[in-house]
């Protein structure tokens, strides 16, 4: 028999061996292949244990380096983050610290620098007062600035500007600006020379609880939108959002539900094609230029109604649709009541023929000839792309099912055996 550290010297030479296969070999030996700079990215890929425990973790922290699948309370946490370090750092209150980041996009960093190079300016530009322009008084009536009805100030609300409005007023200006969209992020006072802010707080005391679901969601939704670094994965029923880490040169993204896509544009996955060709293909796939292309090159104008018609079958007899019924032949346009036996009948046409040695047809047929050219080239590629297309969705469908029956199979297994040992249980105890 051999012994311990023999076997232990081969495993480590059988590692080497596999080391040196996976690296390439030596150092210095020269690289059995050669990859151009199109594969560099390809090459960078490391080989993966699947039987690795590790391995799930491993292949998500790869795919990860470069951005962050955000749920709803991912960003919630985040927003609450950012307002609570804008509020410390300048020492306002939250509700003022969540209008100064709604007003600057959500940028910490451009809200500190311009709070710290003017922050009169910044005030006066988003809404926050620092003293009430108006004086609200106590224990006196005062009249409400939108429906003129006279109230005891106990009964009557301001912003920070101290403007009397009555709450049925503020509810229906606030309901209304919630209603009219994301608008009322950015809400203003009623009065219309002032541009006080109204804040959450108010919002929140005199909006509905459907009108409050609204805002909130408007709220969130900011975040991501205004974000150049947030973005909402495209996908249809997805509410996850891509925190991208810009310029870091790979735009592919998978989101957490399996859909792949470019951050820069937000189409399908396109590596290693550019986006600027993906927008050409869907803006070609979409727009009406094809049709006209096969108009032109598989239809003629009737030479009375101009309407295109195409030629399908049978005879160069043809008979445009009502109201016009203009016969004519097919080869010359030309009125088919000059046409017969001596102009070669009905599959043939001498006056095309001598006209078209003549040159009197050069152009449209050029014209025609062209775009024949083109459709077929255009047919030819989207062909291939609506097959690998269907090909790919048949797979990730085929993906989905087979997760989805893996998970159930797991969830029963221990459903079964506890059923077993609850049985086995039973019969020894009987």
């Amino acid at each position: 028999m051999e012994s311990e550290d023999e076997f232990d010297m081969q495993d480590a030479n059988a590692s080497a061996e596999e080391d040196d296969f996976y690296s390439g070999g030596d150092d210095d030996a020269a690289p059995a292949y050669a990859f151009d700079s199109d594969d560099a990215d390809v090459a960078d890929y490391e080989f993966i244990d699947n039987d690795s425990d590790d391995s799930d973790d491993l292949v998500s922290n790869r795919h990860q380096l470069n951005y962050t699948v955000l749920t709803e309370a991912d960003i919630r946490q985040r927003q609450e983050e950012d307002i609570t370090r804008i509020s410390t750092v300048l020492s306002i209150s939250k509700v003022a610290a969540s209008i100064l980041l709604r007003f600057y996009n959500w940028s910490v960093s451009k809200v500190h620098d311009e709070w710290f190079a003017d922050e009169e300016r910044v005030r006066k530009a988003v809404g926050l007062l620092e003293k009430p322009a108006v004086q609200f008084p106590d224990g006196e009536e005062m009249t409400c600035g939108i429906c003129f009805e006279n109230y005891p100030s106990d009964r009557l609300l301001a912003a920070a500007c101290g403007h009397p409005f009555c709450s049925s007023c503020w509810t229906g200006y606030i309901s209304t600006a919630i209603n009219d969209g994301p608008g009322c992020l950015m809400l203003r006072c009623p009065d219309p020379s002032c541009g006080a802010a109204v804040g959450q707080d108010m919002i929140y005391l005199l909006s509905s609880d459907e009108d409050k679901v609204k805002y909130n969601r408007y709220f969130i939704r900011s975040y991501v939108e205004d974000n150049r670094k947030t973005k909402w994965c495209p996908a249809p029923g997805c509410d996850y959002a891509v925190d991208f880490v810009v310029g870091s040169g790979n735009y592919d993204v998978t989101c957490r539900c399996s859909y792949s896509f470019c951050w820069n544009c937000t189409e399908e996955a396109h590596r290693p094609v550019d986006c600027d060709t993906v927008a050409k293909w869907v803006l070609k796939n979409s727009a009406e230029s094809e049709n006209m292309n096969w108009i032109l090159a598989n239809s003629k104008p009737c030479p009375r109604c101009k309407r295109p018609i195409e030629k399908n079958q049978g005879c160069m007899h043809m008979t445009c649709t009502p109201p016009c019924k203009f016969e004519f032949c097919w080869l010359c346009l030309g009125q088919w009541s000059d046409h017969g036996e001596r102009t070669g009948g009905f599959y043939a046409c001498n006056r095309y023929e001598t006209a078209k040695q003549e040159g009197v047809y050069d152009e449209s047929e050029k014209r025609r000839e062209m775009a024949k050219n083109s459709l077929e080239r255009y047919t030819h590629y989207y062909e291939r792309w609506a097959t690998n297309q269907s090909s790919r969705q048949k797979a990730l469908a085929d993906l989905q099912q087979m997760q989805t029956v893996h998970v159930t199979k797991r969830c029963t297994v221990p459903t079964r055996v506890t059923a077993q040992v609850h049985h086995r249980s039973l019969a020894t105890d009987s």
